[in-house]
């Protein structure tokens, strides 16, 4: 066991031992912020809820929620319509400064509910470099990126940074939480499966996105074909989605070959499962001849859950045989 969850075992340990009747305020303010935390994440996507509560590592499951729920809190304030460009970017720079101070020992005062997450978060992080830091500051860009790109044309280089802000958070909180001892591919084949969940989540949304002002074609592709950004079905536009449902396959395959070979079951169960979902939107996507559209309900389905489960389980049964010391990498060849 390693010393971070050896420190998780130790506060829990410590914390049922104590007497039920003086707590003290940080005791809780953290079992608030737990509580908070699991019921936000419930309400806002229960596969996540019971994936942290059956798979991530026991000690580690009310930060887990707090992770989740506190960025899910970020992420829709900084896409309310009612809020100005200038107010927007006032608030990510005081979580930005919430966090920077927690992280040097210097934990503020009168923080909402939902900056108390991250302050809890923090505090029981004991790691130095920990995937936990990498996820908060990398999930942080990601953030900053969505609230200043609202309205305007994102170039290509942008959006490969914006996609791989997005895979280095998802995926050193997989490993961050599930499986935290286990080893772990040490080059980029750790961020493959969720590079390609991000480049199936941008086609996905692609239809809402656009008509709130959120461009998801590099700039460069839209004046190349002369395409206006409500081309979405243009023969052009059509072609570019094609490319990148292929792009996200190649990825999937890649990942999954990595994840195959990690030695945590769990781990690999929750990663199966993840790709799964995109994987679900991918083929209605090519169903629909890369014509995208607004909703994709089938993903939701109670077949697609059976048979999404089903896939994970046995991907993760007949997989993790390798050795734990030698992690041998993929290889993707990549054709943009």
């Amino acid at each position: 066991m390693s010393s971070t969850l050896s420190s998780y075992h130790v506060m829990s340990a410590h914390s049922r031992s104590a007497p039920a009747t003086s707590p003290t305020r940080p005791q809780r303010v953290a079992v608030a912020s737990a509580g908070l935390a699991a019921a936000v994440t419930r309400v806002a996507s229960s596969q996540t809820y019971f994936t942290i509560r059956y798979l991530v590592d026991r000690p580690l499951v009310a930060d887990a929620y707090r992770a989740y729920a506190y960025f899910r809190w970020v992420d829709d304030m900084v896409d309310q319509d009612c809020v100005s460009p200038t107010e927007r970017l006032a608030f990510l720079e005081r979580q930005q400064g919430i966090i920077a101070r927690c992280y040097r020992g210097d934990w503020p005062d009168a923080l909402c509910p939902q900056e108390q997450l991250a302050a809890d978060l923090i505090r029981g992080d004991y790691e130095e470099k920990s995937g936990l830091r990498t996820y908060i500051e990398q999930m942080m860009a990601v953030m900053a990126f969505d609230a200043g790109r609202k309205g305007r044309l994102i170039g290509e280089g942008e959006l490969d940074e914006y996609t791989r802000a997005l895979a280095t958070a998802v995926t050193e909180a997989l490993h961050h939480f599930i499986g935290h001892d286990a080893v772990s591919p040490p080059d980029e084949a750790r961020y493959w499966a969720v590079t390609g969940a991000h480049i199936t989540h941008m086609l996905r949304d692609m239809v809402e996105d656009t008509a709130v002002g959120y461009v998801n074609i590099p700039r460069e592709y839209l004046e190349a074909h002369g395409l206006a950004l409500t081309d979405i079905h243009h023969p052009a536009c059509r072609d570019w989605v094609q490319q990148r449902a292929q792009l996200a396959r190649r990825y999937f395959a890649a990942g999954r070959e990595t994840l195959a070979r990690m030695p945590s079951r769990r781990r690999r169960l929750a990663g199966f499962a993840y790709i799964g979902r995109f994987e679900l939107v991918l083929d209605a996507i090519e169903k629909d001849g890369y014509l995208l559209r607004l909703d994709y309900p089938e993903r939701k389905s109670k077949r697609a859950a059976l048979k999404l489960g089903w896939t994970a389980v046995s991907q993760t049964l007949f997989s993790g045989r390798s050795t734990q010391s030698n992690l041998p990498a993929a290889t993707l060849e990549v054709s943009r």
